[in-house]
């Protein structure tokens, strides 16, 4: 059990919270406070699609997927590896696999089962849930939380702040304690991990909507991927768009619509794609050539005449192996599956506490980093609340 001499406020029931949580309780009493009305919400969304835990490649490759990455942000998935989650997960009964992609996830391919075993194993630790409370700033010595009650204060001896960005607000992390900080110490936040409008015809989008692209490549300035996509009836999405978002995002702010393009069939070269298609299509219709000659989709063929309808007028081969794809803007952050921006690490000190505030660490989303889906985004949440738990105890027992 928790030592109830010193009492810990941990602000955020999502990964770095609650790992936090467990970290500190066995040196401190924890009470979790969130402003939704049940932990974990977000992860719960994650585990949706399997539960993406962290990342099976090699450390070199693994850090390089943090544009920008400040030293303390490396540093802290440096001393919680995705080794150290792994071995955290299977803890919990939790045992893991990796993926064609090297993607590592639960055998169970969902979030509740972790969840359910991780709240009872801090209900064991002694951590205290105090839900619907919604922080509010700061008091003289504390913090203030409005709740169904009314406003509460409290003036624990240390607090970590675990608010979450501000992707998919209806899950609790709206972004709103920004207002909290100074503006020079909080970057703006943007979407990341996001699809992004396309004026698509009438006609295509009646069709094609909600069909998926299959092994594909994605291609913007010196940036290239290969994965997946989903059209939309307002664009397109999925983890090819979201490997490439953030250099989208980023070119849209500054200029406007940016033009990618698509590699209908990457495991063609183009000499060879264009042996298949003769000069002459004879009387087959245009889709059943494309389909019978260069193995395309519906969808895919679809994309094409669009391209032909616009007045491309390049060969087929070279239409499908660079189909133009112009992106409007971003989507919003309420449909991003995460954000870029938030409290710069500027603001904290090597151990992750706020430099203004004395005995307050911050950790997870909420800080100003950014990552592509495949495992990279939760474990930095996990890293970065188990690098400001430890640098929390480390300034409580100074002062003992």
């Amino acid at each position: 059990m928790s030592d109830t001499s010193k009492h810990v406020a941990v602000i955020g029931a999502g990964p770095a919270g609650l790992i936090a949580a467990e970290i500190i309780a066995p040196h401190a009493q924890v009470t979790v406070y969130d402003r939704m009305p049940s932990p974990g919400r977000k992860l719960l969304m994650a585990g949706r699609g399997g539960l993406n835990l962290t990342h099976g490649e090699t450390p070199d490759k693994f850090m390089t997927r943090y544009p920008a990455m400040a030293p303390m942000l490396a540093r802290a998935i440096g001393d919680h590896p995705p080794a150290a989650l792994i071995a955290w997960a299977q803890g919990l009964g939790q045992n893991t696999f990796v993926g064609s992609s090297g993607r590592v996830f639960p055998r169970a391919m969902k979030a509740s089962p972790l969840l359910r075993a991780w709240l009872a194993r801090l209900g064991t630790m002694g951590v205290a849930f105090r839900t619907r409370h919604d922080f509010a700033g700061w008091a003289e010595g504390g913090l203030v939380f409005d709740t169904p009650d009314g406003p509460t204060a409290i003036t624990p001896d240390a607090t970590l702040l675990a608010f979450g960005g501000a992707s998919w607000p209806r899950l609790g992390s709206n972004g709103q304690w920004t207002r909290h900080f100074d503006a020079r110490d909080v970057a703006p936040f943007v979407p990341a991990n996001m699809g992004f409008s396309v004026a698509w015809s009438d006609i295509f989008r009646a069709r094609h909507a909600g069909a998926p692209l299959k092994r594909i490549g994605l291609a913007f300035g010196a940036h290239t991927t290969m994965g997946e996509a989903m059209v939309t009836t307002t664009g397109l999405e999925g983890g090819a768009v979201y490997n490439l978002s953030g250099p989208i995002r980023d070119a849209i702010a500054a200029s406007g619509p940016v033009t990618t393009t698509l590699d209908l069939r990457p495991d063609l070269s183009r000499d060879a794609l264009a042996r298949r298609l003769p000069e002459g299509r004879g009387s087959q219709s245009m889709s059943n050539f494309l389909r019978a000659k260069a193995g395309l989709s519906p969808v895919a063929i679809g994309l094409v005449q669009e391209a032909l309808h616009a007045g491309d007028t390049r060969s087929l081969a070279d239409i499908i192996k660079a189909l133009p794809i112009r992106m409007e803007a971003p989507a919003s952050l309420a449909r991003a599956i995460s954000s870029a921006g938030g409290l710069r690490f500027s603001a904290l000190d090597d151990n992750f506490m706020v430099r203004d505030r004395k005995g307050v660490f911050a950790a997870g989303e909420m800080l100003d980093w950014e990552a592509p889906t495949g495992g990279y985004l939760l474990q930095a949440c996990f890293s970065t609340g188990s690098a400001a738990a430890h640098g929390l105890l480390n300034w409580i027992h100074t002062r003992v």
